[in-house]
């Protein structure tokens, strides 16, 4: 990734990607049209997304923080452009086609492995008026453990955080490290975003140490939303 500010071209950003065999390519094609067919089938209730929706393009953008084993459900009923940081290793490619599939893009990078680079361009997308996507327990987990980068980017930015949390009713969860949900045909899916969160701190290091109280407003929202899921009719 170029360094924020500096000069950022689509063949620059294919040359650095890792090249998928034909089969892994038509599998990525064949794996995005059945999430999209089972996702519409999901009796689906988004809560809080109006005003930021309703936001003239270009004008107040924010850093959405959602668990990375909640991210099928959270893109799906986004429908925001929206950019999101992923991992630069090659299952990253897999993922940064298939979220292209859902309206949004890649910003190639991870806190393990060319996180700097992802977050100078981060800031540079965010300050051009688009929207970031961060998965602060990405892209190894622990599972709800939440990594500084997304408010060190809301920070640099001077962009507020908005939390987007999900809940299914009836879901299959994967057996890897963030239990990956994947809700099934006909579930009730309820996703809520959270109020704008402004960062006052006088440094980016001392709103990097927030970590804890963003972590637990997470979790609380997690706990939110599956009481909100619990309450449908």
């Amino acid at each position: 990734m170029p360094a924020e500010g500096g000069p950022h071209t689509a063949a620059a950003d294919a040359s650095a990607r890792p090249t998928l065999s034909w089969r892994v390519r038509i599998a990525i094609a064949l794996g995005g049209t059945l999430l999209k067919v089972l996702g519409w089938t999901w009796r689906l209730q988004i809560i809080g997304r109006d005003a930021l929706a309703a936001r003239p393009k270009g004008t107040n953008p924010v850093v959405f923080t959602l668990w990375h084993g909640q991210m099928l459900a959270c893109l799906y009923g986004h429908k925001i452009k929206t950019g999101v940081l992923i991992s630069e290793h090659r299952d990253g490619e897999i993922i940064s086609q298939i979220v292209a599939m859902f309206g949004a893009f890649g910003i190639r990078g991870s806190s393990s492995r060319g996180g700097t680079r992802a977050l100078l361009e981060a800031v540079r997308v965010a300050r051009q008026g688009t929207d970031i996507a961060f998965t602060p327990d990405g892209p190894r987990g622990p599972r709800y453990s939440y990594a500084p980068g997304p408010l060190i980017l809301a920070h640099r930015a001077g962009i507020p955080i908005v939390t987007i949390t999900a809940h299914a009713d009836r879901m299959w969860q994967l057996r890897s490290w963030d239990h990956f949900e994947i809700p099934k045909p006909f579930a009730k899916v309820t996703v809520l975003y959270g109020a704008p969160q402004l960062l006052a701190d006088a440094d980016v290091r001392e709103a990097a140490e927030r970590v804890e109280e963003f972590s637990a407003d997470m979790q609380e929202k997690v706990r939110a939303v599956a009481a909100l899921s619990a309450a449908r009719s």
